[in-house]
């Protein structure tokens, strides 16, 4: 029995290995972990647009992920290992681009090509750098120690109270728009591209999948500009 269950987990393992050395494979690591990284965005900007709501809610919120650290650092590990193979996928792919396409060619035309899917990996990197810093700001809190030190009437850490602080300063504001609209510029092609590398292929549904990508965006983007700039302007204190 034992001997059975190392041969199947080998086996397994030999499919998953693989698959992974493929360009096929890649493709759909890309688009598993994608989706995965845009459910996280989702619920990340629903949370954050409580800031709207009040101190009150916006804090309860942020009281209830950190009341639950099982859950919050299970979420993490899957959202970090999302990250790298995400990231390794595409760099894999893009190197494999690269080296299939040694003849250059004097002139040609880029075919069902747009902005988004022509700087996914230059977006996907300053995303990377954006994320990083975002976490060390109001995750960890290493950019400003002054915002652990925040807390309400109730005794909950401020959340609302540091990201008021923190988008107060214009160069910080001015970084995450930037950032959101790059990470809506990728999103605005990754998404369908990741449904259609998991076999939505039908010209109907490709089409119907761009137009709906292109919309998340738009919505995602104004969702997440809307709260520095709330800030900046004062229609948020």
């Amino acid at each position: 029995m034992a001997a059975t269950a190392r041969s199947l987990r080998a086996s397994f393992s030999g499919v998953l290995m693989r698959l992974w050395r493929s360009s096929l494979g890649k493709k759909y690591v890309m688009a598993v972990t994608g989706l995965i990284l845009f459910a996280f965005v989702v619920g990340h900007l629903l949370g954050n647009l409580l800031i709207f709501a009040g101190r009150t809610q916006i804090n309860e919120y942020a009281q209830v992920l950190k009341s639950n650290l099982p859950l919050l650092w299970s979420a993490r590990l899957v959202l970090l290992v999302s990250v790298v193979l995400h990231v390794v996928a595409a760099s894999q792919l893009a190197h494999t681009d690269r080296r299939a396409r040694r003849i250059r060619y004097s002139k040609f035309h880029i075919l069902d090509s747009t902005l988004a899917n022509r700087t996914l990996i230059v977006s996907g990197l300053v995303i990377l750098g954006f994320v990083i810093f975002h976490l060390a700001q109001f995750t960890l809190l290493v950019v400003d120690r002054s915002y652990a030190t925040l807390v309400d009437a109730a005794g909950r850490h401020d959340v609302h109270r540091m990201m008021i602080e923190g988008f107060q300063n214009p160069v910080v504001s001015v970084f995450y728009i930037i950032s959101v609209a790059l990470l809506s510029l990728h999103l605005s092609h990754g998404v369908a591209s990741s449904f259609q590398s998991l076999g939505a292929r039908s010209k109907k549904i490709e089409w119907n999948l761009k137009r709906v990508s292109l919309i998340v965006a738009i919505v995602l983007f104004a969702g997440f500009a809307s709260i520095p700039v709330a800030v900046l302007t004062g229609l948020v204190k």
